[in-house]
């Protein structure tokens, strides 16, 4: 597999470490805890993450598709296009942007189990490594996806799937402090 697209699929299977360490740590009193009035908890931040990985597989599988319809040799490197590389360099850990509202459908409803979140998440993972390795060898920057968050936004199918795991990592940061606050 070429080396960036490995890059990503380390850095999803990280996350999944990360959540499976976290878990461990948690009672589900812990996972469901408030951290304060409108803030996240644990459980939340995860069940906003498997939102943002639904809206974002649909996406990705429909740019796979096109990119599969290209020709040419397959690249060597990819290359994250302008608002690609934006939104991946401020969707990292919390000292990014910092913090931004996400849209309606993004927003968790906190009613869910710990342990269907947790599971939902797992099988999401599969699905986007699945995705991740189809796309080897594919001209991944040259088919634009539209934003599941804002329809106005479209960015590269590389930059989408590198950009999973950085919004991954920043909001399973934003679950163990969330947690720590129930501790």
């Amino acid at each position: 597999m070429q080396a960036q697209l490995e890059t990503i699929v380390a850095d999803l299977n990280s996350a999944q470490h990360r959540l499976d360490e976290l878990n461990a740590e948690l009672s589900e009193e812990q996972w469901t805890a408030m951290p304060g009035p409108e803030r996240w908890s644990a459980v939340q931040c995860i069940q906003h993450l498997n939102l943002t990985s639904e809206g974002f597989l649909k996406v990705i599988r429909e740019a796979l598709v096109r990119c599969a319809a290209l020709d040419g040799p397959p690249p060597r490197r990819y290359r994250h296009d302008f608002a690609g590389w934006i939104l991946w360099r401020g969707s990292g850990p919390v000292r990014g942007f910092g913090r931004i509202r996400t849209t309606k459908p993004f927003n968790p409803s906190g009613s869910l189990s710990p342990e269907k979140v947790l599971s939902e998440f797992a099988r999401l993972q599969r699905d986007q490594i699945k995705c991740v390795r189809d796309g080897d060898g594919l001209p991944l920057d040259k088919v634009k996806v539209t934003s599941p968050f804002l329809s106005q936004l479209n960015y590269s199918t590389y930059s989408a799937l590198a950009l999973l795991p950085r919004h991954q990592h920043r909001h399973i940061e934003q679950a163990e402090k969330a947690a720590k606050t129930a501790r």
